[in-house]
């Protein structure tokens, strides 16, 4: 009865904060049409150029996709296998790191490497070649969301590989199996069953990217519609035509992920004793050599744009600029900014998450169940095609009756950023949370382990590590926002990109660099802190 009873308010408080999301998102849109009412139409809603950007839009998202998962493969793999070389721990530090850094910095260290007087091009000249990689245009892109999303879909598969039980590994020792053998019949079963989700997270932020293709583009013929958004609200303030492709952006995006469950596969959850996993292949010389190759590449692909970073950085004046009354003010709002945003968005994810598992839960669960748990999932993914700019626009003519602006900006930063952390946090978190549910919802239901005890006693010790790699993601991400503050930034509101972005304005790129130096290392401090245990193979794994 009481296990009941406590379903039923989990089930309450998921619709309670669908609810609260819908209304936030509806809102927003609202008061953008509403300043339009009654304004004479600036032309057509969709013309040859939208219609150009949307056939870039998907042709861009779709090859970043595919490069960013290709590579992704076999870095997870070698991660996996190779569980105990020196170093380890600070790959998959590395490998965080891209999440949490703002695409300004992470563009001008691509630059640096990629660019026309990178390091790649100094290097090719003094072969005898002129120039013959461009940082700019489709190129250009695909580099940098492959830099920025390819560890992203390394961490998630490699999360799922480590949760096959350790069964699995003892009995392919015992059939001789070889590496191709267990990438067929146990790697890609578990790889396969994520890739919907992670390919659709991917499209989704190449689609929506703005701040990469707006710096690295190169003009009109590389723009998304994105982009096209934020010229329709920025220059030409056409709130119907942002609204339009606002809805045109989720529709596509939306069949893409809608395509992608239809055809995902139902998830592998393995019974295990709980045995220390451990992992017999990948000891040979060639799958030694195969797995340095692939982290070596990442490596290079993830760690140059960083020492190009941490280069021009080094040449700033760092005391000074820590030791400034700004530079304590930006710090101090966005450790509270990116604290607050994280903990709602890995409480509100944790809870939904829960709630579709127990609205399906039924033997047959009519339609009704299987609708609401349907929006649940999709509200998590969805959220991210909703532009920050359109967002923070709609609130800022919300709140504009209201006086200051600037006195509600904290709090509308704080719901932006957690919404737009939400599809990161649900990917990290879902998959561990089903596998645990898997293997100790029969057992805590059976001994009446519920409520708080179950959270403190089962939930907490299975779900810490996952929970904890969520937060640092979604603080990082926060940490890392200028979309939501560009609109709400003032002497009041200074968080450290908004710093950045206005020492870079006023030209001072030796401030710009070291700036841009302290955030990267706050990252990293926050990937740490994500990754901390991961020094020790996961779940008591012994080499």
């Amino acid at each position: 009865m009481s296990g009941t009873k406590e379903s039923r308010m989990t089930i309450a408080a998921g619709a309670f904060a669908l609810g609260g999301i819908l209304l936030f998102v509806g809102l927003a849109g609202a008061a953008l049409l509403g300043q339009s009412a009654g304004s004479a139409g600036g032309g057509p809603l969709f013309d040859a150029y939208i219609w150009r950007i949307t056939r870039f839009t998907l042709l861009q998202a779709s090859l970043s996709t595919l490069l960013a998962i290709l590579f992704a493969i076999p870095v997870a793999r070698a991660l996996a296998r190779q569980a105990s070389f020196p170093g380890r721990i600070w790959v998959l530090r590395l490998l965080a790191l891209p999440l949490g850094l703002p695409a300004l910095v992470a563009a001008l260290g691509l630059i640096e490497i990629w660019g026309r007087q990178g390091l790649l091009n100094r290097v090719l000249s003094a072969a005898g070649l002129e120039q013959p990689v461009s940082i700019y245009g489709l190129s250009g892109i695909l580099i940098a969301h492959v830099f920025f999303n390819m560890p992203l879909a390394a961490r998630l598969m490699l999360a799922g590989i480590e949760r096959i039980p350790a069964e699995y590994w003892r009995t392919s020792a015992n059939l001789g199996m070889g590496s191709f053998a267990i990438f067929r019949f146990i790697e890609w079963p578990v790889i396969r069953g994520l890739l919907p989700g992670i390919a659709g997270l991917i499209f989704m932020l190449c689609a929506t990217s703005f701040t990469l293709v707006l710096t690295l583009g190169g003009g009109p013929a590389a723009s998304t519609i994105e982009v096209a958004i934020y010229q329709a609200l920025r220059f030409d303030f056409d709130p119907p035509r942002a609204i339009a492709l606002s809805a045109l952006q989720v529709a596509l995006t939306g069949a893409l992920l809608l395509v992608l469950k239809l055809i995902a596969p139902a998830p592998l959850e393995g019974e295990t004793s709980g045995r220390a996993i451990r992992r017999f292949d990948g000891a040979s010389g060639l799958s030694r050599l195969a797995d340095r190759i692939w982290l070596i590449l990442a490596v290079i692909l993830v760690g140059l744009p960083f020492a190009a970073i941490a280069y021009s950085g080094s040449k700033a004046d760092i005391v000074r600029l820590v030791s400034e009354p700004a530079f304590h003010r930006a710090l101090a709002m966005s450790a509270t900014i990116a604290l607050v945003s994280a903990t709602i968005s890995v409480a509100i994810a944790a809870l939904m998450i829960r709630t579709e598992r127990l609205a399906l839960a039924q033997r047959r669960p009519g339609a009704a169940p299987r609708l609401f748990a349907g929006t649940i999932g999709a509200s998590t993914s969805f959220i991210l095609l909703v532009p920050p700019v359109v967002l923070g626009a709609g609130w800022f003519l919300l709140l504009r009756p209201f006086g200051d602006v600037a006195r509600f900006a904290p709090a509308v930063v704080v719901a932006i950023n957690a919404l737009m952390a939400l599809p990161f946090v649900h990917r990290v978190l879902a998959p561990a949370m089903a596998t645990h549910a898997a293997r100790t919802a029969r057992l805590a239901a059976s001994l009446g382990i519920g409520g708080f005890h179950r959270l403190l006693w089962i939930d907490w010790p299975g779900l810490r590590k996952p929970l904890f790699v969520a937060f640092s993601f979604a603080m990082a991400l926060s940490l890392g926002d200028l979309g939501a503050v560009a609109l709400f930034g003032s002497e009041d509101m200074v968080t450290l990109p908004y710093l950045l972005y206005s020492r870079m304005g006023s030209y001072r790129t030796a401030d710009a660099a070291g700036l841009a130096l302290v955030l990267g290392l706050l990252c990293l401090v926050l990937t740490v802190l994500g990754t901390a245990g991961e020094e020790r193979p996961p779940e008591g794994k012994s080499t």
